[in-house]
């Protein structure tokens, strides 16, 4: 028996408790090899809903379904040990009424086993977001730049400058006053990110937001320079493996075509070796 227990993951109400603490890492994240990479190094995992595009090549999180959340969700569950799992409820599933949002998220996290659901919305949502917490579903919630609403929002934009910040600070106050553990800001500019961060009670998690909020997430494949589809100004690549992989690939495939690969030491003898000599 280990003297020193692995520590259990951090609870929704553990991630509340780092509101003014020490800053809150999370990472997305759909397979189970990423999964456990990130594993000892984030607080909260995410399931993001941007696996429709980073992984199904589809042009929007739109058509994302319940049933490639479940898959993914089980996927990274199987490599976390450490980090807790949230996991984004997709476009419509939860958006006609409390009664809807709670059958799908109660499915999410019995099939997957997540610690939280996270959804998109501010003000129209906080009745829903209330519903679900009061029935025992940890939410997370988003404001700012909400992805599945791109059709009415006009596409990626900045959210909240000018007049409109006032809106986003409603919204992210709806969203704390109605039991939210937590509230990604998204695409939100510094100065309102900063506003919104002193004045709500519950931990900020930015995304193109402001270095003051109470933590970051950002889409791994984008960070690790493979999702090469586009990149947002608030992305840092902190390797560019995209450009690696085509490398590694096109070299394997000039060594096919050479007949230099497989080479002697990747095939198999005609007889048995000697015992203890390599296959």
């Amino acid at each position: 028996m280990s003297a020193n227990p692995p520590k259990p993951a951090p609870t929704a109400e553990d991630i509340r408790a780092r509101k003014g603490g020490e800053p809150i890492v999370s990472l997305t994240a759909y397979t189970t090899p990423m999964a456990q990479l990130m594993d000892a190094h984030c607080d909260f995992v995410l399931v993001g809903d941007s696996v429709g595009m980073v992984l199904h090549g589809l042009p929007s999180t739109l058509g994302v379904t319940m049933e490639m959340m479940i898959l993914h969700g089980r996927a990274v569950a199987r490599g976390l040990s450490r980090a807790m799992m949230v996991i984004d409820m997709p476009f419509g599933t939860y958006e006609e009424s409390p009664a809807q949002a709670f059958r799908n998220a109660a499915r999410l996290m019995a099939k997957t086993g997540a610690g939280a659901v996270k959804l998109e919305g501010g003000q129209h949502m906080a009745d829903t977001i209330a519903f679900l917490v009061a029935r025992g579903i940890p939410v997370m919630g988003h404001v700012g730049l909400t992805p599945q609403s791109i059709n009415t929002l006009g596409g990626y934009r900045v959210q909240g400058r000018d007049d409109d910040g006032a809106r986003v600070l409603a919204d992210a106050s709806a969203v704390a006053e109605a039991g939210a553990f937590a509230v990604v800001l998204e695409k939100v500019p510094q100065g309102l990110a900063d506003r919104i961060t002193a004045e709500v009670p519950i931990p900020t998690i930015g995304i193109g937001a402001s270095a003051g909020c109470d933590g970051q997430v950002l889409v791994v494949d984008d960070m690790l320079g493979f999702f090469q589809a586009f990149k947002p100004k608030f992305v840092k690549r902190y390797a560019d493996l995209g450009a690696q992989a085509e490398a590694a690939i096109a070299t394997y495939a000039a060594e096919v075509r050479a007949r230099t690969f497989p080479a002697a030491e990747h095939v198999f003898a005609d007889t048995v070796p000697a015992k203890g000599a390599k296959q």
